[in-house]
C-alpha cells in the first residue's frame, strides 16, 4: 500500500488556492515522463503507476485522480513521487493532458476532494 502522509516532503505552495486540509501519498510515476508539479495524473490499471492523464487513453489513466506535488523526471525509469490527494488547487497552475480542460478536470477531481478553482 502506498505511503500516505499529511506532511509534504517539498512544498509546492504555488499550487494552493485555499486552506482545505491537504493529504499526500507517494506513488510510482511511469517511466519516460518529465512532469512539473501540478500535473494532473491518472493511474494505469495494469501497472498501478501514474502518468499524465489524457482523455483518450484506454489504460485507466484517462480518469484524473491525483495532482503531482513535485517536479518529476522519470526519463530513465519509473520513480516515486509525492501527489496531492485532497486540497484546494489553482487551475492556472495545472498541467493538463491532451483532451482535458479545466472544467473536465474540475468535475473528475471533485469526488476525491481535490477542488480546482
Amino acid at each position: 500500500m502506498p505511503n500516505m502522509t499529511t506532511t509534504p516532503i517539498a512544498m509546492a505552495t504555488h499550487l494552493l488556492a485555499g486552506d482545505f486540509p491537504l493529504r499526500f501519498m507517494t506513488v510510482t510515476i511511469e517511466a519516460g515522463q518529465v512532469q512539473p508539479a501540478g500535473a494532473v495524473l491518472g493511474e494505469v490499471t495494469a501497472s498501478e503507476e501514474y502518468k499524465l492523464s489524457a482523455s483518450a487513453a484506454a489504460d485507466g489513466s484517462e480518469a484524473p485522480t491525483v495532482i503531482l506535488w513535485e517536479d518529476v523526471d522519470a526519463t530513465d525509469g519509473a520513480v516515486d513521487a509525492e501527489v496531492l490527494l485532497c486540497g484546494d488547487i489553482r487551475s492556472s497552475e495545472l498541467t493538463l493532458g491532451v483532451g482535458h480542460t479545466t472544467a473536465t478536470v474540475r468535475k473528475a477531481l471533485r469526488p476525491y476532494s481535490l477542488f480546482v478553482r
